[in-house]
């Protein structure tokens, strides 16, 4: 994948797939550490530690229209490209953690991409699941949750796309401002 925003995308909608209701991704940007570190935890339906073994094949897939999985054995092989590591952590019934490193200044890292856009796929692909999205840089920190989003909308759809443009808008807006600061 091109951007990393769209590996992030890509194990969210396996968060999805894994029946959770909350899923937690945080972002931390920091040229002072040289690091690019992105977590994403959800309380789905986790795998079992044969699964787990087999997660970063790319024959391994839990897909019935295709035979290989490409997606965590391409972030894991674009971080380790980078001086970095992918680690995965889960339990049946318990949920999943993954973490990814990046070297931030590393040539063969690819761009972040755009995070507004990719928050705001997610969004409109989740059901009964609630999204907390932290991006941390070296001057601060910004946070979004849907369930402040719904409690603001006091009973408004946040699926509606004026909505779904906004959460885009805002998200962007506001890293770019966590950057120049």
């Amino acid at each position: 994948m091109k951007e990393i925003s769209m590996h992030i995308l890509d194990i969210v909608m396996n968060s999805v797939k894994a029946k959770a209701t909350l899923i937690e991704i945080e972002v931390e940007d920091s040229s002072k550490k040289n690091c690019l570190k992105i977590l994403i935890k959800d309380n789905g339906i986790g795998m079992s530690e044969e699964m787990l073994k087999k997660i970063t094949d790319p024959f391994f897939t839990t897909r019935t229209t295709r035979k290989v999985g490409l997606g965590l054995p391409m972030l894991k092989e674009s971080c380790e490209r980078c001086n970095g590591k992918l680690t995965i952590d889960s339990q049946l019934g318990a949920g999943t953690r993954l973490e990814c490193f990046f070297e931030r200044n590393n040539i063969d890292r690819a761009p972040m991409g755009n995070m507004g856009e990719t928050i705001m796929t997610i969004i409109n692909s989740l059901h009964d699941c609630e999204l907390i999205y932290t991006h941390y840089t070296d001057c601060g920190k910004f946070s979004l949750s849907t369930e402040e989003i719904k409690n603001i909308l006091d009973g408004g759809d946040i699926l509606d796309s004026s909505v779904l443009l906004w959460i885009k808008e805002y998200i962007n807006e506001n890293i770019r401002e966590l950057s120049t600061n």
